[in-house]
């Protein structure tokens, strides 16, 4: 019941993005405005008082699954698309991400807070993708376009993301064993409150106002970064989550994480270096429509 509760949750605060999207209450604009709100706002607060209360030591075994998980997705999709598709490296980098880059900060945190019952599975994740993937993405996406500034830029972008701020912040409170005083922590509890709903509203909006996926001739891409984000990555998650001894929520929570789609910041990556926006924009909506039935399956079979 429990789980049926959570999943519903979730549903019914998507489709009332969907619907205002759809009788016009939410254009892109301001579904885009939702969304930055969140990102600049509601969730960093929501790391803060989320990684500040994480357990390190218990956080490893996660960790390892969740890396591993990525690193094979990644490593595939890369491996084929520029041994055998013969792919250029801005577009083997993106279509790579596309395939194992998930968006944990988003509906991720949502599922874990609804479903699993603990919004800390999903932190290791988070970790690794925004202190290590990313900002090693960008470097090489930096390099091969050529855009001034080089390490440099990539480097300013990961200090200056909120996200990263604010998840080194609360991962510096975990690690000191630090509390947040009261006058600090409050409010950061009442924004952190806003992320899950702004978040959720945010993407059934988008899923109304997306285009039809199919029309840029990137099928082959599109369908092999699918498979490895919605069937590769959970498998691997399991696989090696159980082998490290992981069961129960943070095994049913470590796989979630997994089969969550694609993150919405890979198109903004991909428009910002102007490579691979065709299949980063049909990758992120492909998996965000097949990534809650495959998550309810994962639910089902796990919990």
């Amino acid at each position: 019941m429990g789980l049926l509760t959570g999943f519903t949750t979730i549903l019914v605060v998507i489709a009332c993005g969907f619907a205002l999207a759809h009788r016009g209450i939410l254009d892109a604009r301001s579904q885009r405005t939702l969304g930055e709100v969140a990102f600049f706002v509601a969730s960093p607060a929501l790391m803060v008082v989320t990684i500040s209360d994480i357990e390190l030591g218990g956080a490893a075994a996660n960790l390892v699954a969740s890396a591993a998980s990525l690193a094979a997705s990644f490593g595939v999709y890369a491996a084929v698309a520029g041994l055998y598709w013969r792919l250029d490296l801005g577009a083997v980098v993106v279509g790579a991400l596309a395939s194992s880059y998930v968006n944990a900060g988003n509906l991720g945190i949502a599922i874990a807070a609804y479903v699993v019952g603990d919004i800390t599975v999903v932190v290791p994740t988070l970790l690794v993708q925004m202190l290590l993937v990313q900002p090693i993405a960008l470097a090489v996406l930096d390099r091969h376009t050529g855009r001034a500034g080089g390490g440099r830029a990539a480097l300013r972008r990961l200090v200056s993301n909120p996200l990263t701020i604010a998840a080194v912040a609360g991962l510096t409170l975990a690690i000191t064993h630090h509390d947040l005083p009261r006058v600090v922590d409050q409010p950061l509890q009442l924004m952190a409150g806003a992320a899950i709903p702004l978040l959720l509203l945010s993407y059934g909006a988008a899923l109304r106002l997306s285009p039809a996926p199919g029309r840029a001739g990137h099928n082959r891409e599109v369908a092999a970064i699918a498979v490895l984000k919605l069937a590769v990555m959970p498998v691997v998650a399991w696989l090696v989550g159980t082998a490290f001894g992981l069961d129960g929520p943070v095994l049913l929570g470590v796989v979630l994480t997994a089969a969550l789609p694609t993150a919405q910041n890979i198109f903004l990556h991909a428009t910002r270096y102007r490579v691979g926006e065709d299949v980063a924009r049909e990758s992120i909506l492909v998996t965000t429509l097949a990534s809650l039935p495959v998550a309810l399956v994962v639910a089902l079979v796990l919990a």
